[in-house]
């Protein structure tokens, strides 16, 4: 089973890099764009194939260690 990941910043979190990643688009050209939001996106192959089992996996995965729950959020899908 593989378990794709997306991780992003909770909303009113400050985005320093995709502020920069806006600015500098705007600088280069490219106008219209508005917020940027820079997060995450990770991949796992897992040997679970009972997928409520593997959900939880990576819940916990993501609480301990993929991501940081004071700041972001973040999105399991399962394949």
């Amino acid at each position: 089973m593989k378990a794709k990941i997306h991780v992003t910043l909770k909303a009113g979190v400050l985005d320093p890099q995709g502020q920069a990643i806006q600015g500098t688009l705007d600088h280069m050209g490219f106008k219209g764009v508005g917020l940027v939001k820079v997060g995450k996106y990770i991949e796992l192959e897992l040997a679970e194939t009972n997928r409520d089992a593997a959900q939880k996996a990576v819940e916990q995965m993501c609480e301990k260690l993929l991501a940081n729950t004071v700041v972001e959020k973040y999105k399991i899908e399962l394949e």
